[in-house]
């Protein structure tokens, strides 16, 4: 069997289906909740600084990046950035228990995603170039590694002197804890809800980030020092991105063994702590996660899009950015009331679309392969019903021809001819759409909920089973900018990885691997749960 055969294998045994579940635990061992904290105890830890939130920048100029004052490189900004994007936003509180939230939100808030930061010398981080795990919990940069000046000019060969390097990291076992095998997609949801928030963090500095896409998982571990490994709760470094105050060329002249040469005879400092006290194995997550391993490439998919810039679509704002940043919350539940203008529903579809919104989607090389399949419920001016977004123009006519022949495919009312927004069938969809989430209320409740639908089959054969995670990504990445979205419009919403997979195939006439539904999201009017207290971040 293939590799790719492996990959589609993965794919359906991990579906969910109306008469049987993909594996999963069965219960939970509350004893063996993995503990949602990394620390390499022993090292180093370097404070950053906290902050309050600011009015500007507002959130419509974040969007169009270029009208941001750009921030110099220094303790503050590091601090900056990573309290927008990978910090705690608030802890929570009920009967005496207590967990936080997080800026990047996670399935389950479950947190498989770890943070490492590569650094030339700054002054109030450190004198020597050094490799860190960013700690959520206190806010700080554990020190796991120096290495020397002449090593880091070296890596930097072709990159702006201000470069500064985020690596980001899955540990499948926190999310297996509580969904069994279908917790690799999860794992990948979350990695693109945190490729994004780094992205939006950087947008706010007036910075860039670059998904440095040729490295392969072998020098991946090597550069985040996880070449040792616990058969139990295995990390498994996923990316790494270049950040800087100046411009980033996409197709800088990357040279393998000057940068890998930095990160050969370190010495690592700290332990990882122990998450769990017992596991589960699940080695269909093993086996794909073996199966999507990539490998070393000198070049990677670069879309370069020839469609006009759409910025002038997205309405100005006077919302804060930060404030969408760290109020976003997931509802756990919706009012079933709440309508939503017609606009406003047309400016959430618009900051999914790469061209009129680029972030979060500028550190992804690859052309878009995510649509969404939408149920609209209460948008005023705007019928009940099926609607579908495209976001990538080069599968119009192949969507078409592959979806139910009998779709109307016409352009709603008011909807800018540059959108490709299709109205595909009228009718009540609200118990359809809960009934495909997996039976959950929130689907139907709220203004309009949706199935991120991707080409699939196409993509996979083209670039290789190394290509299946980052589909996940490009789905977190645009659930991200619908949770800040959801926020600046005075409403919530909520990501949704329980779904019926085939069941939702069937709904959008869909009958082969050419596209699959790999995410979910609901939008609408939250209903609080007035039990819990809220306290802040930190102290």
């Amino acid at each position: 069997m293939s590799t790719l055969d492996k990959i589609f294998r993965y794919h359906q045994s991990s579906k969910h289906g109306y008469h049987s579940f993909a594996p999963g635990p069965g219960y939970l061992d509350w004893d063996s909740q993995p503990d949602p904290f990394r620390r390499y105890e022993g090292a180093e830890v370097i404070p950053l600084k906290k902050f309050s939130l600011t009015k500007k920048p507002f959130f419509s100029e974040a969007l169009q990046s270029s009208t941001i004052p750009v921030s110099p490189l220094n303790f503050e900004s590091i601090s900056q950035l990573f309290f927008d994007s990978l910090a705690i936003s608030a802890w929570k509180s009920f009967q005496g228990s207590k967990w936080a939230l997080r800026v990047n939100p996670s399935s389950g808030n479950l947190h498989p995603t770890e943070g490492y930061l590569i650094s030339g010398p700054l002054e109030g981080l450190s004198q020597n170039p050094f490799i860190s795990h960013y700690s959520p919990l206190s806010h700080g940069l554990e020190v796991r590694a120096t290495f020397t000046i002449e090593k880091w000019t070296k890596m930097l060969n072709g990159l702006p002197p201000n470069t500064i390097f985020i690596g980001l990291s899955s540990i499948y076992w926190r999310e297996a804890w509580k969904y069994g095998m279908r917790a690799f997609r999860y794992c990948h949801h979350d990695l693109g809800h945190a490729l994004a928030a780094i992205n939006i963090a950087c947008a706010g500095l007036g910075w860039r980030a670059v998904l440095m896409d040729q490295l392969g998982g072998n020098e991946l571990e090597m550069i985040l020092g996880l070449t040792k490994k616990s058969d139990e709760e295995v990390e498994v470094p996923d990316c790494l991105m270049a950040v800087s105050p100046n411009e980033i060329s996409s197709d800088w002249n990357f040279e393998k063994q000057s940068f890998l040469d930095s990160f050969t005879n370190l010495n690592w400092n700290g332990t990882p702590n122990i998450l769990s006290q017992a596991h589960v194995p699940w080695s269909d997550i093993d086996e794909v996660s073996q199966n999507t391993i990539k490998p070393f490439t000198e070049t990677y998919p670069n879309f370069n899009s020839e469609t006009v810039s759409l910025l002038k679509l997205i309405s100005d704002d006077c919302f804060s950015l930060r404030k969408a940043i760290h109020q976003r919350r997931s509802a756990v539940a919706m009012d079933g009331q709440t309508t939503m203008k017609r606009d406003t529903f047309y400016q959430f579809l618009i900051k999914t679309i790469p061209e009129a919104c680029p972030l979060p989607f500028q550190t992804l090389p690859w052309e878009p392969n995510v649509h969404l399949g939408l149920f609209v419920h209460r948008v005023d001016e705007l019928p009940g019903g099926l609607y579908f977004l495209v976001r990538n123009k080069k599968h119009i006519e192949d969507l078409k021809s592959r979806l139910k022949p009998d779709f109307l495919w016409e352009k709603p009312e008011g909807c800018s001819t540059e959108l490709d927004l299709f109205f595909l069938e009228q009718g009540d969809f609200m118990g359809v759409s809960a009934s495909v989430s997996c039976g959950q209320d929130i689907a139907r409740q709220g203004c309009f909920s949706l199935g991120m639908i991707s080409a699939f089959e196409e993509p996979l054969k083209k670039q290789g089973s190394w290509f299946y995670p980052r589909l996940y990504w490009e789905c977190g990445a645009i659930g991200q900018i619908l949770y800040l979205q959801a926020e600046v419009s005075g409403i919530r919403s909520t990501g949704i990885g329980c779904f019926f997979d085939d069941p939702v195939h069937q709904v959008f006439g869909i009958q082969d691997m050419s596209y699959q539904s790999l995410y979910h999201f609901t939008v609408g009017g939250p209903v609080e749960d007035t039990r819990l207290t809220t306290l802040p971040a930190y102290a």
